[in-house]
């Protein structure tokens, strides 16, 4: 339990640093092939430390979890600090629907964990 929950304790900074890389942007737009190139390159210097917790952990989930157990908890992290940074951040809060996509998201986390939280398989889906 404690790799998982280091695990998703590093895949939420990842995914703090991405989000303000991909979206932080949004908020002071500017127009030309200047403003551009210097968004680009100021959002990849944010996105770097991104790769600092991702990559490992990935490497200390794959310990315990599947590919696709870490890519499914990964992208409702993802959502989850992206809906955060656009209320707090961005001043743009989600629709009706988008939390319903989101809910849906989180029945497909319950489905592809309920054998591993029934104690039914390993977690190599055996």
């Amino acid at each position: 339990m404690r790799t998982v929950l280091t695990t998703v304790l590093l895949l939420i900074c990842s995914n703090a640093f991405m989000t303000t890389a991909w979206y932080g942007h949004l908020r002071y737009q500017t127009k030309g092939m200047t403003g551009l190139v210097v968004v680009i390159l100021i959002s990849w210097l944010i996105a770097l430390p991104e790769y600092a917790f991702q990559v490992p952990a990935n490497r200390i989930g794959h310990t315990v979890l599947t590919a696709p157990q870490l890519k499914i908890i990964q992208e409702v992290i993802s959502i989850s600090v992206f809906v955060l940074f656009s209320i707090l951040y961005l001043g743009e809060t989600p629709r009706w629907n988008d939390w319903l996509a989101f809910g849906l998201i989180l029945l497909a986390v319950l489905a592809m964990m309920l054998p591993k939280i029934l104690g039914a398989g390993a977690a190599t889906g055996v």
